[in-house]
Parts: structure tokens; C-alpha cells; sequence
């Protein structure tokens, strides 16, 4: 069952989806703080038209605020420092924080900003938002599952969600690429983001 119940249309319905929230499930409403030490931001990006490079961002933080009757309440906010970024290769992390790609010194963040969210069936979700890198904020939805929830050894309230999105990086900015003599280029503008994401509960 998911986190959040559906919202019926009309008013006798809407009552009776609100007596049939899961009483578990209305618990998890509240305020949590993402945990980065058991959390990940990735990307995937095609390299050279024939195999993907991957990568992630080493230091973030966010907050969720999960609404267990209303997902429309439900809000995210995620800060993400670019000089964190890590491909596994010094030469190409460097490439990425100059001015070819995120510019770093000018723009040390990137920034997502929620404005909805709604039940897509079951456990999934979509959460729509504004994402910000360099100086450019564009419309993006991420697309999440949500994984569950616990009590971990130290008394902490947990949730976990996982999820994807695409972008195209040159609506960001991010234009930068090199021609390949066989034909197309060295980077694609397709980028996908991955979320996996673990949040504590907030007293």
C-alpha cells in the first residue's frame, strides 16, 4: 500500500477515503532530514555513442515533508554541492567542475525545488519541482518509489525512496561536446539522474 491515499472527487468520497487512511501509513507524516551517509544522487550519461559513463555527487542535503492523506502537501528540497561531483577518473571530474560543463567556482550548487507531488498507483510517485544548475531553473519531474519505512538501531524513524528522471543537459546549459570522426559526438545530451534516497524522521 502506498504512503499516500488518493484524493476522491467528490465530497461523500473524499470523507471516506479520509476514515480509510491506513493508520500506519498516516504515522509517517512529518518532517525528515535526507541522510547523505545512506543516501546516493547519480547520473549515467552515453560516452563516445557506445557505452555509459557513470557518476554521483558526494555532498548533499535535503529535507522531505511527507503528508500521509494529501500528497499534493507533500514537499522536497535538495541542495547538492558540484564540487562533490566523482566519476572515478581525476582528469574528467575536473573537466566537469570548470567551464565546459558546471562552472563550479560561479555556480557551487545545484539546487531542486518541489512544487507537487501526486499518486502514480501503488507505491509510486511522481514529484514535480524546479531544477536549478548554474543559472538556469527548468521544470523536472522524478519519478520514485517508495521503498518502506523502519525504525533503525538507534531509535530513528526512516523512509526510503528511490527514483529516476531524464534531462537534457543543454537546457541547462551544459553544451559543451567534441565530434567523433566515425560520426556523432562525445557526449550525449541525454542524462539520466538517480535518487536513492534515506530520510530520518525530525522530532
Amino acid at each position: 500500500m502506498g504512503i499516500f491515499t488518493r484524493r476522491s472527487q467528490t465530497a461523500d468520497t473524499t470523507t471516506a477515503a479520509a476514515l480509510a487512511v491506513d493508520p500506519a501509513l498516516a504515522a509517517l507524516t512529518g518532517d525528515y532530514a535526507i541522510d547523505p551517509a545512506h543516501s546516493s544522487i547519480g547520473f549515467t550519461v552515453r560516452h563516445a555513442m557506445v557505452t555509459n559513463v557513470r557518476g554521483g555527487f558526494e555532498a548533499f542535503e535535503g529535507s522531505l515533508h511527507l503528508d500521509g492523506s494529501d500528497p499534493a502537501r507533500s514537499t522536497a528540497s535538495i541542495d547538492v554541492t558540484i564540487g562533490s561531483v566523482s566519476t572515478g577518473i581525476a582528469d574528467r571530474d575536473a573537466h566537469l567542475l570548470g567551464s565546459d560543463f558546471f562552472d563550479a567556482e560561479l555556480f557551487p550548487k545545484m539546487t531542486f525545488r518541489s512544487t507537487g507531488a501526486a499518486q502514480l498507483g501503488g507505491d509510486k510517485y511522481r514529484i514535480t519541482g524546479e531544477l536549478t544548475i548554474k543559472d538556469v531553473t527548468r521544470p523536472l519531474s522524478i519519478d520514485m518509489e517508495f521503498n518502506g519505512s523502519a525504525t533503525d538501531v538507534y531509535g530513528s524513524e526512516r523512509v526510503g525512496f528511490e527514483g529516476s528522471a531524464e534531462i537534457l543537459r543543454s537546457e541547462w546549459g551544459l553544451t559543451w561536446n567534441a565530434a567523433l570522426e566515425a560520426g556523432g559526438v562525445m557526449v550525449s545530451d541525454k542524462v539520466k539522474l538517480t535518487f536513492d534516497i534515506s530520510a530520518v524522521k525530525q522530532a
